[in-house]
């Protein structure tokens, strides 16, 4: 099964960093990507993609409020990405399943991904 991933971060080299490591899982698909958090929500909106890599600092619309203006049905599976550390709290306040610290590391990616793996599997199991 393909997860679809929405890649939502205002740094094109980071997003471009992201996509490089998708790359190297079969499973993940890459099914958009959004330079600000309008974006994000209207790409959400129209088509929910499987799992959210999200940064948190972006001009306008922040990725936290990115996550509070969509109805839960639409959320999915969230890792923050960011070079700070200081909204870790507020990460797993909003159920983030992981958090990133750019420059993010191949080997912190990939466990990340395995988490959302096993996240996704047992969500249909249910």
């Amino acid at each position: 099964m393909k997860m679809r991933a929405l890649i939502v971060d205002d740094d094109p080299l980071a997003r471009q960093r992201i996509r490089r490591l998708s790359a190297e899982e079969p499973d993940l698909e890459i099914a958009g990507e959004c330079a600000n958090g309008a974006e994000a929500v209207d790409q959400i909106r129209r088509q929910p993609p499987d799992l959210l890599l999200l940064d948190v600092q972006m001009p306008g619309i922040d990725g936290f409020q990115v996550l509070r203006r969509l109805p839960a049905e639409l959320l999915p599976v969230v890792i923050i990405t960011t070079a700070s550390d200081e909204y870790a709290v507020r990460a797993f306040e909003v159920h983030a399943l992981d958090y990133l610290l750019k420059p993010v590391s191949r080997e912190r990616f990939k466990a990340a991904i395995e988490r959302v793996r096993k996240k996704l599997a047992r969500r249909k199991e249910t």
